[in-house]
């Protein structure tokens, strides 16, 4: 049987790539950091070395020179996971057997093609049909997409994604809404929708009545509806219903926190010349505790944020906020200092204003798409009109926080958009 040594700091990304090459008859071993990659390394011989390329500074190196010396293991070849590589060092890579460089969060489609190509062995359990899958979070309500269909493979990482962010904003009591759009399900799918609704339940660990699924789809309300073990699910037709619900399972008929969550800080849910179309993101603030500055600096290292805002007390918001965990963030006063400073330096996140003299958020949008080099981009802004909100999704932006904004939503946003596994 061949043997596969995963080396990853992410507990879950682990169990996950454990699952999925145990289900292909691969014997697999795991380590968490470094000193036990690389004891592992020398007391073993796998066929294939899937590693973390962000496990520290330059420890992933300590790991592939561990290989290399062992003459058991030195023409083991290897898969790099990384959040993100310099092209450069990816030419020196092959000194060491990497085969294959893949950008976090994973695709499981792509990176198990490659470990059957490698080991020359068949991955059966793999689903090559489409589906989208988008999980967001929300005044602690977490919003899970579908769309253009069930994929299997993705709703396992579904299950992770939704640990994932059950862990990072401390969510004690998760309210769940699922919205099916841009698909129509058959009796052929009856197995896969089952296994989305079950991979929700428990991911979350949440009560049933604490979900809500949002479609127009019939074939979805008919299943669901019929279902004596999923009674207790609603089917809803609008978002308002579907807040609005959970909202008053858990509190009462609470009209002003409804319009908080919904009102112009959400886009819009609706249909569209016959067709589905269900836009959703979200801007309002999820009151969560500071996660550990040690888990920050890790996380975070060496990364380059921009903020451009025309009010210094914003850069300087944003400054302080990752100067705490060693983090350095360059401030422009207007897009056109930020385009002009591209330059000479680029970033890996941008916080940016929409309403600035010269030139303003949106001219500043326009010219990263037609440059084809965006980082992720978190809008800061006093608007809450929803058209303007639409506008700004749709030109490719990440998040949208709404301005008086705190210093652990800041912190929040980075880490998800910085540090994705799923």
């Amino acid at each position: 049987m061949k043997q596969v040594l995963i080396v990853d700091e992410s507990p879950l990304l682990r169990e996950y790539l454990n699952l999925k090459l145990i289900e292909n008859d691969l014997d697999v071993d795991l380590a968490r950091n470094v000193l036990e990659g690389c004891s592992k390394i020398r007391n073993g011989t796998p066929d294939l070395l899937i590693l973390d390329y962000n496990l520290g500074k330059n420890e992933y190196l300590d790991i592939l020179k561990q290989k290399k010396m062992n003459p058991n293991a030195v023409n083991t070849p290897v898969i790099l996971l990384a959040r993100r590589i310099e092209p450069k060092k990816i030419f020196d890579l092959s000194a060491y057997d990497v085969k294959k460089v893949y950008t976090k969060p994973v695709s499981p489609e792509p990176l198990f093609k490659t470990v059957a190509e490698i080991l020359r062995v068949k991955m059966k359990n793999i689903d090559t049909g489409p589906g989208v899958v988008e999980v967001h979070v929300n005044e602690n309500v977490i919003f899970v997409e579908i769309s253009k269909g069930l994929n299997r493979d993705k709703l396992d990482l579904l299950h992770f994604k939704i640990r994932e962010l059950v862990e990072l904003y401390e969510i004690y009591m998760p309210k769940i809404i699922v919205m099916v759009s841009n698909t129509r399900l058959t009796f052929s799918d009856t197995p896969n929708l089952q296994k989305l609704l079950e991979t929700i339940i428990w991911s979350c660990k949440s009560k049933i009545r604490f979900i809500r699924v949002l479609t127009r789809d019939p074939f979805v309300r008919q299943f669901i509806e019929s279902q004596n073990d999923y009674r207790e699910i609603q089917v809803v037709s609008t978002l308002q219903e579907a807040v609005g619900g959970l909202l008053r399972e858990l509190s009462g008929d609470d009209d002003v926190r409804i319009a908080e969550i919904l009102g112009d800080r959400v886009l819009s849910a609706g249909v569209s010349g016959g067709t589905e179309s269900f836009q959703m993101r979200f801007d309002a603030e999820v009151p969560a505790q500071k996660p550990g500055l040690e888990a920050l600096r890790e996380t975070l290292k060496d990364r380059r944020i921009a903020v451009v805002d025309d009010d210094y007390v914003i850069q300087e918001l944003v400054k302080n906020t990752f100067e705490k965990i060693g983090v350095s963030v360059t401030g422009f006063s207007h897009g056109g200092e930020y385009l002009d400073g591209l330059a000479k330096e680029r970033f890996d996140l941008l916080f940016l204003d929409l309403m600035m003299p010269k030139v303003d958020g949106f001219e500043v949008l326009k010219a990263l798409s037609a440059r084809g080099n965006s980082p992720p981009v978190v809008i800061l802004s006093s608007i809450t009109q929803r058209d303007t909100v639409i506008r700004a999704f749709q030109m490719g932006i990440k998040s949208y926080l709404t301005k008086p904004i705190k210093p652990q939503d800041i912190f929040r946003r980075a880490i998800e958009i910085l540090d994705p596994n799923f």
